[in-house]
């Protein structure tokens, strides 16, 4: 779901105390405030926290705000963060190089309240603009759940996670079964209705703030359940195709309901495994519950360990 009203987040990262306190004094009713009094703690708190605008100082001890952005705009997960450096030099090429390393603005001391509150509102405004679009991008208009695109994205995050913690990462493919015939039987309104009703109570199965659903295609949804091994994946998925059957959708033959299929994978990935290939073998443990008389789970666990 889009929304707008969570309140935004800004990092100041400044080594002198009392500039933390004079910007945070300044901007805490409007947003969130973190602080940080070094580079490298700010690096770490922005992968961490990933704020909404992050206010830093150029000359600090230790790695200066320079090295910090080209940090930052290195990592997928901060990139996009806009930047706004804060400094006491009055140099242009100074100014010139924050620039071209990415900021997308300069505050300068002494600090005057009403530029320093009008710049940071028109970049979080900026901020919140993006990070709408974005989610539009990454929403299936119809079930209003993640689309194709997000679930890549996810996907391929999580699937590095596994490979860094050594856990298990289950995929599971679902499909409606007979969703041409119930189209063609009761058309494609109904039809649209029944994939609104389907993806919002998949959704409403997966009761983790990390497990992910996405409209994979057609009828088609996916689900990523991060650190799940096999029986627990299993037993969430029989949750759905249950759920799905008490919506009592009447569907074809006469006295049936809508049902699911689904196919499932859970595996430990190391190095050299590749997510596209797990993501197969979900699909065709898929195919072959649909071969099997549909409305049915078929699971596979793969892992050098053997103990998925």
């Amino acid at each position: 779901m889009v929304t707008t009203t969570q309140k935004q987040r800004v990092l100041i990262v400044d080594d002198q105390k009392a500039n933390l306190k004079i910007l945070s004094d300044m901007l805490r009713p409007e947003v969130d405030i973190v602080l940080a009094q070094d580079g490298e703690q700010g690096f770490r708190k922005a992968c961490e926290l990933r704020p909404d605008l992050i206010l830093l100082d150029v000359l600090m001890p230790g790695i200066d705000g320079f090295e910090v952005i080209r940090r930052l705009k290195h990592e997928a997960v901060t990139s996009a963060i806009p930047v706004i450096f804060i400094t006491a030099l009055n140099d242009v090429s100074h100014e010139e190089q924050g620039l071209l390393l990415g900021a997308c603005d300069y505050i300068n001391k002494p600090f005057h309240s009403v530029i320093v509150k009008a710049r940071i509102q028109l970049h979080l405004q900026l901020s919140r603009q993006r990070m709408l679009l974005e989610q539009l991008a990454h929403l299936d208009p119809l079930t209003a759940i993640a689309n194709r695109r997000k679930f890549e994205q996810v996907l391929l995050q999580e699937w590095r996670g596994a490979i860094r913690s050594q856990r298990p990462i289950s995929l599971v493919m679902l499909d409606i079964d007979n969703f041409k015939l119930y189209n063609d039987q009761f058309g494609h309104a109904a039809g649209d209705r029944a994939l609104q009703q389907v993806a919002s109570t998949l959704s409403e199965q997966l009761k983790r703030p990390f497990d992910f659903i996405a409209r994979y295609g057609g009828e088609e949804f996916v689900l990523v359940l991060p650190d799940t091994p096999a029986p627990a994946g299993q037993q969430l998925v029989q949750q759905c195709l249950q759920a799905v059957l008490e919506l009592q959708i009447p569907h074809l033959p006469a006295g049936q309901v809508l049902s699911l299929s689904a196919g499932g994978i859970s595996f430990k990935p190391g190095q050299h495994d590749v997510a596209e290939q797990a993501l197969a073998a979900a699909d065709q443990m898929l195919y072959q519950a649909k071969h099997q008389g549909k409305n049915r789970v078929l699971w596979t666990s793969s892992n050098q360990n053997g103990d998925c």
